[in-house]
């Protein structure tokens, strides 16, 4: 019993020494130059539409599953905005390159995925609403079962959290559907 009174008081001296040189530490920095530059811890990345097609005239996707970051620039170019998102689970339901948007849905259907179907056997279809994977809006790519929707389960946003899709919160994905019409080109990287 006394080594572990003498191991909890030495803990605490410990911890109160590292506590006073923490508080320390601030005011010995500021006179101090910064000798490095910081990193961004979340790995967010800003896209430029130059660095992932060719020319203007329709509106541009620049979906970033590894930073979780949506990038839309109008026909334009000069209106860019940034969303953040939830992308794929895994690499081997990550599709990436090329695609466009292909169709669009207010209120859309969802049905589960044959691959989903042999995980999952007593999955079945959801009907618009609450209960919807797909929230309130969905945006079909030209590749089979691959969507940019939104979702009612806003925990999975800044997640690797799908079976392939890109979600959006509501809110936002209801903004991007009145952007980007049909023909919209889109990456996924």
């Amino acid at each position: 019993m006394t080594d572990t009174l003498n191991r909890r008081a030495a803990m605490a001296l410990g911890l109160a020494s590292a506590a006073g040189a923490a508080l320390a530490a601030p005011a010995l920095a500021q006179d101090a130059a910064p000798a490095t530059v910081r990193n961004n811890v979340s790995g967010f990345r800003m896209h430029a539409w130059r660095d992932h097609f060719d020319s203007l005239g329709k509106p541009m996707i620049v979906a970033d599953t590894f930073s979780r970051a949506l990038h839309y620039w109008n026909a334009e170019g000069g209106d860019h905005r940034i969303f953040p998102t939830s992308v794929p689970i895994s690499d081997d339901l990550t599709k990436r390159g090329y695609t466009e948007i292909v169709r669009k849905k207010e209120g859309p259907s969802w049905t589960p995925t044959p691959s989903q179907m042999a995980r999952y056997p007593d999955w079945k279809p959801i009907g618009p609403g609450p209960d919807n994977p797909l929230g309130t809006h969905a945006m079909y790519l030209s590749w089979p079962a691959y969507i940019i929707h939104g979702t009612h389960d806003t925990r999975k946003i800044g997640r690797r959290s799908s079976d392939g899709c890109i979600g959006l919160y509501n809110e936002m994905i209801a903004e991007l559907f009145q952007l980007c019409p049909v023909g919209t080109r889109v990456r996924v990287i």
